[in-house]
């Protein structure tokens, strides 16, 4: 593909907006207030399948990780069963509660508003399945809102390797410095670094309840260019 070049510009900020040729969003926790779901039903699934561990390790290992990164650590851990099956048990406990319970994280809608507005593309990029963005986008009705959406499975290697960034901001043929990633896992910040792309780090989902000054300290630590509690404060104006 046929990459853009061009002259030399002054690099903005990351909630500056005016020389971004993409938006990229990270999925749970950005996207849909998904988090607090999806962890707790994939500790319940990795305790039937034998590895058993706390809430905050849970959050801290697989935040923002892929499902084929989690199933190989359940083979390393040498559970009492094997990780076949493990993928579809965890879904089905995963897509009922999020058909009943998922909402958007709020001032999503302003956020992409103000996208449309400066006529910018955005995408979704997330270490989840397809089949699991696409039932959680139904789910809160927002499937007609993204037009363009990135798996992990689409790539050979998961955040934070930069694959995945990668592989969206080509779809777009966008130069990596100029696209604009929001994510709420370390893991996911640093992908977008290694990728060359500004990062914001996101602060405002429900799972961070309670340890969001920890949590943005880990975001900063992981080289997030700018941190925000909320969607409304990005690119206000």
């Amino acid at each position: 593909m046929t990459k853009l070049h061009g002259t030399s510009q002054r690099v903005p900020q990351a909630g500056d907006l005016t020389q971004t040729g993409l938006v990229i969003l990270d999925f749970d926790g950005v996207v849909a207030n998904s988090e607090v779901i999806s962890l707790s039903t994939l500790r319940a699934a990795m305790g039937e399948f034998g590895l058993h561990l706390e809430p905050d390790q849970v959050r801290h290992r697989y935040l923002g990780v892929a499902i084929d990164k989690i199933e190989q650590d359940l083979e390393a851990q040498g559970s009492f069963r094997t990780s076949v099956g493990f993928r579809k048990a965890w879904h089905d406990a995963l897509f009922e509660r999020f058909r009943n319970e998922l909402t958007p994280v709020p001032g999503l809608a302003g956020l992409l508003d103000r996208i449309d507005d400066r006529g910018i593309p955005y995408c979704i990029a997330s270490s989840g399945t397809l089949d699991r963005i696409g039932v959680a986008l139904d789910s809160m009705r927002l499937g007609g809102r993204f037009k363009h959406v990135f798996s992990a499975q689409q790539v050979e290697h998961g955040k934070p390797a930069p694959d995945l960034f990668l592989h969206a901001a080509d779809a777009f043929n966008i130069l990596p410095g100029q696209c604009l990633v929001i994510e709420d896992s370390p893991h996911g910040i640093r992908a977008a670094k290694s990728a060359g792309m500004r990062a914001i780090g996101f602060l405002g989902g429900e799972h961070l309840t309670g340890i969001r000054d920890a949590h943005r300290k880990l975001l900063i630590e992981a080289d997030a260019d700018e941190v925000f509690e909320s969607l409304d404060e990005i690119m206000i104006g």
